[in-house]
């Protein structure tokens, strides 16, 4: 036992200082913010504690096979007339009296109520361990979903910078034709106007950047205010095409996946709360025990010390002569019985069966059993809207991720295609061959491609992962 707590202590002391050099790293991975939202999360920690209560209920369930013992003391004094209890008679004397007893009950037979009862807690425990995974698993989703959201934010913020330094060369290009007087004003102007718009870009990039992290971190739960952190977490894996059907997605779902089986738990749960209820219906047997014994200041013990002559008060006549009528009166002396004594003197025990047959309750065991029907019909419901729910969102998310690798790859095309016309139409116009319309436009055109490619690839990125979700990949079981 020792060891297990040295080995105990030990893990977490490691994992804290693992946690706290997360915290303080330039670079975060995505397994580091997993890792960093779980240890914080307050939904998880809740979902825990009610885990550790359907632990304790279902140890408390166990233990109702035990019998029942209990003991009871008493010690008082009574003054004015009552009952001695040493010799059960009136007395008009102040007495101290005390009894003590214990008494053992054992349920032999009660319609496997007990039983069920232990099975039904049993099932309640797995339930809430299921549901706490599940609530560690969308926690791990949401930080996934998080994660990618800034990657896509950042990536964003890079593009924006990029499409600026463009312009901002042509700018200063136009600028020096215009100072010296060569050229069409116009294209100096519109430049000046697409710079500026570059740079609104850029502060709304940057704006949906610093809300990414903020939500980021909210899912987190840390406090610290520094964005700057997250600008240089790791990329997630390569991008692959994903190689699996949704039916393989959904029957790896039903196989893996928290929710299911807590709510499958919750069925043979209330399953087991039915036969609980029609317990009520059968006799309950046991055996019990009692013991029993009390102590009186009044009682005592008299040993004989002596006789004594008395007169009696009658007479006799001899000779026509009264003689008064003498007795031999024996002498007593009394001492009082010791605490103890009195405690061993007057033991008893009693031992018997006791059978109870329940025949009207108010129909109170039948109400109770419709209610249990209703609650098992209730969970079977639950569950299979799940199950019908999920495979509709699986079937959304695998079409949703197939969209997206499909237009990730005809975006691919055109932002060659879009490079390629605007490497042309620089070249053209920088010669004075195009003009400002022509190049703004292409330049245009590729950007929003490069930004509609980027936006693609984490969508694909994000759709995989909801399905990598569903399949309960997410966190090991």
């Amino acid at each position: 036992m020792i060891k297990k707590i040295i080995i105990s202590t030990v893990f977490c002391l490691l994992f804290r200082i693992s946690f706290s050099q997360n915290i303080g790293q330039s670079s975060f991975t995505l397994d580091d913010c997993i890792a960093i939202a779980i240890e914080n999360n307050l939904d998880l920690k809740a979902a825990e504690l009610r885990r550790k209560t359907s632990k304790i209920n279902y140890k408390q369930s166990l233990n109702e096979l035990l019998p029942n013992l209990n003991a009871n003391y008493n010690l008082g004094v009574n003054d004015g007339r009552s009952i001695d209890p040493f010799t059960n008679t009136y007395s008009n004397r102040e007495l101290t009296f005390s009894n003590f007893g214990m008494n053992l009950r054992l349920t032999v037979f009660n319609g496997f109520r007990v039983l069920n009862s232990i099975k039904q807690s049993k099932f309640n425990m797995k339930a809430a361990e299921m549901e706490q995974l599940e609530a560690k698993q969308n926690l791990i989703l949401d930080v996934t979903i998080g994660y990618i959201d800034i990657l896509n934010s950042r990536d964003r913020v890079e593009l924006s910078k990029a499409r600026l330094k463009t312009t901002e060369a042509q700018l200063k290009r136009l600028e020096a034709n215009y100072k010296e007087g060569e050229g069409n004003p116009a294209n100096y102007s519109d430049i000046k106007g697409q710079y500026a718009l570059d740079k609104v870009a850029i502060i709304e990039a940057e704006n949906n950047f610093k809300s990414a992290v903020l939500g980021f971190k909210r899912i987190l739960n840390i406090q610290n205010e520094d964005e700057k952190e997250f600008e240089n977490i790791s990329d997630l894996i390569a991008f692959d095409k994903y190689k699996l059907s949704a039916n393989d997605v959904f029957n790896d779902a039903l196989q893996n996946l928290a929710t299911f089986k807590s709510r499958q738990f919750r069925v043979e749960a209330a399953n087991k709360g039915l036969k609980v209820a029609r317990a009520n219906y059968f006799p309950e047997v046991s055996l019990f025990g009692q013991f029993n014994t009390n102590y009186s200041s009044l009682a005592e013990t008299f040993t004989e010390t002596g006789s004594s002559i008395i007169e009696t008060g009658d007479f006799v006549t001899i000779d026509n002569q009264d003689f008064p009528v003498l007795n031999n009166k024996p002498q007593f002396e009394g001492n009082k019985i010791s605490y103890k004594d009195q405690f061993d003197n007057n033991l008893s025990t009693v031992v018997g069966v006791s059978v109870r047959v329940p025949l009207f309750n108010g129909f109170r065991a039948k109400n109770n059993i419709g209610l249990q029907k209703v609650r098992l019909k209730e969970s079977e419901l639950e569950l299979e809207n799940i199950k019908t729910l999920f495979n509709q969102n699986i079937k959304e998310a695998y079409n949703n991720m197939e969209a997206a690798f499909n237009k990730y790859d005809v975006l691919e095309d055109q932002v060659k295609a879009y490079e390629e016309s605007f490497r042309i139409n620089e070249v053209r116009f920088n010669n004075g061959v195009s003009n400002i319309v022509n190049y703004i436009t292409s330049k245009n055109n590729m950007d929003n491609a490069q930004l509609n490619l980027n936006r693609a690839k984490y969508e694909y990125l994000l759709r995989v992962k909801v399905l990598d979700y569903y399949r309960g990949k997410v966190v090991q079981l």
